[in-house]
């Protein structure tokens, strides 16, 4: 997917009868997705803001991630969608300095220059690069980063930029099972670099003038400050210690959710990575954190899985020991809430869609934001007890001050208007907050 892009939004209707009309752009788009590793500048707020908050709602702890959040929550529910629709390889002609990590008016405060959240690596490294796959396309991946005499606080213009890639891959490998779903992966050395840098990704689509534009922060050989020298992680040959046994938390048809105890390192853990043990494949990965969630899988089925440690050099620990799990039936399949979408009325160019939510985790959801794609073609065109953001036909529906946090258990109920060409498509797939919904 090429960057240009477009975003609309329909206020929420303060009453169930009311609806707010506001007629969008009828262009459409499928592809998205962003780094996990070294992770954006987008996914790095989302993921501190979910961490610092409860039940699903955001509270950043990075003073950088709440002041994005404050000027527009849309980047953080919509992390993958930084974009140019047209861009057709006219990156610096339509990109102005200062605007390259969020060239659209949505994605503005990521240019802003601070101490973002930062992924430490190590310099000269061989690391394996994870792109999550929201939709796939195919298309070249370009990694830039920045020049040793960069200014980090100014925004970044093109010529901080060192004038190559230092890495570029076309169509990388596909699998399931990254941190946030499936991911695009393949290995990238480092570039000899030292302190606080950002590597500057486009990714252009193929099949398509579509454009994905992503600033990650890191910080080489596990420097602290802007610009220090690092401290000597480069020689660092230590492998952490073994993570603790994991255990099965929720078990569903089709998912696992697993925890796991911190390894222990000299420099620091950067990353687990989850091990199918009958299979020996990475089946999830996580940038730091103790939990992982494994999907794909099939229902009524023995799995057993292991986790490792990795720091910024590479040093793998020792495997931990091996959790077993038995899937449930094919009826209880993945997810703590529940969608059900139905047309409650369609003619010649359009129809009428109403959703359920149903929040099916053991406590309550404090401030929802649901996100699916429209069919090929579609329009939103209004919407009620809800508030609407569409991008590129990926629409995120959010709870008003008055219907934002359900109960353990509870519902709520929306609805929206679309034009359409041809068939109605009904979506399949549903994210509240982030993390996939059953359907009904």
């Amino acid at each position: 997917m090429n960057l240009a892009r477009r975003s609309a939004l329909i206020g929420g209707a303060a009453t169930l009868a009311a609806g707010f009309v506001v007629a969008l752009p009828t262009d459409s788009a499928e592809a998205h997705g962003g780094f996990t590793f070294p992770a954006t500048r987008t996914y790095a707020c989302y993921q501190d803001a979910i961490d610092g908050g409860s039940g699903g709602s955001l509270n950043p702890q990075n003073p950088m991630c709440q002041q994005a959040l404050d000027q527009n929550d849309y980047p953080f529910w919509n992390w993958f969608g930084n974009l140019i629709s047209d861009a057709g390889d006219r990156h610096r002609e339509i990109i102005a300095d200062g605007e390259l990590c969020g060239p659209s008016d949505d994605f503005d405060a990521f240019n802003a220059p601070g101490d973002w959240p930062a992924s430490e690596v190590q310099s000269g490294q061989t690391v394996t690069f994870e792109h999550n796959a929201w939709a796939r396309h195919p298309g070249t991946f370009s990694q830039y980063v920045t020049k040793d005499d960069w200014d980090p606080s100014q925004p970044l213009g093109w010529d901080d930029l060192e004038p190559a890639p230092f890495d570029e891959v076309t169509n990388p490998p596909l699998r399931d099972g990254g941190v946030e779903g499936p991911e695009y992966y393949w290995d990238a050395t480092l570039p000899d670099k030292s302190g606080r840098h950002v590597v500057y990704s486009i990714w252009e689509r193929s099949d398509s003038p579509e454009a994905f534009y992503n600033c990650s922060d890191v910080i080489f050989d596990g420097a602290s400050g802007g610009g220090d020298d690092g401290d000597g992680a480069d020689d660092d040959t230590q492998a952490p210690t073994a993570p603790g046994t994991p255990t099965a938390g929720s078990v569903s048809g089709d998912a696992v959710e697993l925890s796991w105890s911190a390894a222990s390192d000299d420099v620091g853990v950067t990353r687990y990575e989850v091990y199918d043990a009958a299979t020996g494949e990475v089946v999830a990965t996580t940038s730091g954190g103790t939990s992982a969630t494994v999907g794909d899988l099939s229902a009524e089925t023995d799995y057993s899985f292991s986790v490792v440690a990795l720091d910024a050099a590479g040093n793998e620990s020792d495997s931990s020991a091996e959790v077993s799990v038995t899937t449930d039936s094919a009826d209880n399949t993945s997810g703590q809430c529940t969608v059900d979408y139905s047309i409650a009325n369609e003619w010649s160019g359009g129809y009428t869609a109403e959703v359920e939510l149903t929040n099916d985790g053991d406590t309550a959801i404090d401030g929802w934001s649901l996100h699916w794609h429209l069919g090929d073609g579609a329009t939103l065109t209004n919407g009620w007890s809800a508030d609407f953001q569409e991008q590129e036909g990926h629409v995120t529906a959010s709870g008003s001050d008055w219907n934002g946090d359900v109960p353990a258990g509870g519902s709520v109920t929306f609805g929206y208007n679309a034009e359409a060409e041809g068939s109605v498509e009904e979506p399949t797939e549903f994210e509240l907050n982030g993390a996939p919904c059953s359907t009904s």
